[in-house]
């Protein structure tokens, strides 16, 4: 094969250090653009990007031009930052580690749809 064919759908997942809830609404699109941004740089391509207070859903074509951990570590080091200069957020930090799932295509529209409802899926109380 002449060319490299890739189709990897990647949902990431990572906490706010000590699961604080240190996000704020005002924030979350102008963080979420800038995730994307440094996703897009990587040769991926965001799908979605959604959270809480104290964490962040990120789902993405991923490509393998990029290693998975150093992504990951390049999206949390620069958010972080961006974060503190934008927002003098100085306390803020990502903890350490992250959740990775893998999905097929037919899955897509699933994952997207549950990253985009996650106030609504966090409102469901669990006995």
């Amino acid at each position: 094969m002449a060319n490299t064919y890739t189709q990897l759908y990647i949902q990431l997942v990572f906490s706010v250090q000590g699961r604080e809830s240190l996000i704020k609404k005002a924030w979350k699109s102008e963080l979420y653009a800038y995730i994307g941004g440094i996703i897009q740089n990587n040769k991926s391509k965001p799908l979605a990007i959604n959270g809480m207070p104290d964490h962040i859903h990120i789902f993405i074509g991923y490509s393998p031009a990029s290693p998975l951990p150093d992504l990951v570590e390049e999206i949390k080091t620069s958010s972080n930052k961006f974060l503190k200069e934008k927002f003098k957020a100085p306390v803020f930090n990502w903890q350490r580690g992250y959740a990775a799932f893998s999905y097929s295509r037919s899955h897509i529209d699933a994952v997207i749809k549950y990253i985009e409802n996650q106030e609504i899926h966090h409102q469901k109380t669990y006995f």
